[in-house]
């Protein structure tokens, strides 16, 4: 077999379903989870989380611990950040993602949100892996900066094996020669793992493209490849963002991004997943 058992599609042939709250990745529908890359302020994560839900969205999310390469950029709200995104997500009624960076702040989102993700930076990081196959929670766990299939899948293998057989596979670019991106988006990957792995697979054009104009040609093309959703930034104030404004959609772009979305999804027999499906408990607008 190969080294990833637990994850391969040589150990079960139907695909997994990952459902958070009452959202569903692996099956029919393409989600769509969009919202900004960091959690600023309680206006601004509303504001984008009602957007997102109004354009059919149906999950939120939002990063309250940031790593970044620059220990002078903003770093997030941390627990605060967490309570923004948990009262966005209850008004809005859509599931909440955010990652997880360490043990602290695993313990803190285990308390707020529906999901957790492991970053790119982290992908490789056994102990994290282990504590988040332990919590019970979905994962969504990113293809890390210079990956390779095995070695994600790998990574995914050290989730299941501690028992959390809940993950969501995430494209984000690798690192190859090319400066024109911020990253190279491959793509190809997203047939292949479906291949090699029973696990869904969706892809993040935002930080694979690094680019505000790209990012929805290659939603488009992701939807079009087959993949099982799409991970998305959006702002409601792009140029004023304190993080990745320069590849995060508008509301208003992402409202005109989604009937296209739609209309490919039908051509490859798919259909993007509506909050319009999604029950909740209180209104979108108060």
């Amino acid at each position: 077999m190969k080294p990833y058992r637990m994850v391969s599609s040589d150990l079960k042939n139907e695909k997994t379903l990952v459902r958070v709250k009452d959202v569903v990745f692996g099956g029919r529908k393409v989600v769509v989870i969009a919202g900004p890359c960091a959690v600023e302020s309680r206006e601004q994560v509303v504001a984008a989380a009602r957007g997102v839900r109004r354009a059919g969205a149906v999950m939120l999310r939002g990063g309250a611990f940031k790593t970044r390469t620059s220990p002078y950029s903003f770093q997030g709200l941390g627990e605060e950040g967490l309570r923004l995104l948990k009262e966005a997500s209850e008004e809005t009624g859509l599931a909440a993602v955010t990652e997880v960076l360490d043990k602290d702040s695993l313990e803190l989102a285990l308390e707020y949100v529906d999901m957790l993700q492991i970053g790119a930076r982290n992908m490789q990081n056994s102990s994290l892996l282990r504590m988040v196959g332990c919590s019970g929670k979905p994962v969504l766990l990113k293809r890390g900066f210079s990956a390779t299939v095995e070695e994600w899948l790998m990574a995914a293998e050290y989730i299941v094996a501690a028992g959390n057989h809940n993950v969501v596979l995430c494209e984000r670019g690798i690192r190859t020669f090319e400066s024109a991106t911020r990253n190279t988006l491959d793509l190809g990957i997203v047939p292949l793992v479906q291949e090699l792995s029973h696990l869904p697979v969706i892809v993040d054009p935002s930080h694979a493209t690094g680019k505000r104009c790209l990012v929805a040609p290659m939603s488009r093309a992701a939807v079009a490849a087959g993949a099982d959703g799409l991970l998305l930034e959006v702002h409601p104030e792009p140029e004023q963002a304190l993080c990745d404004g320069f590849q995060s959609l508008s509301t208003d772009d992402f409202g005109c991004l989604m009937p296209e979305l739609q209309a490919i999804a039908g051509i490859v027999g798919r259909t993007i997943a509506s909050s319009n499906c999604i029950v909740s408990q209180v209104a979108v607008e108060r």
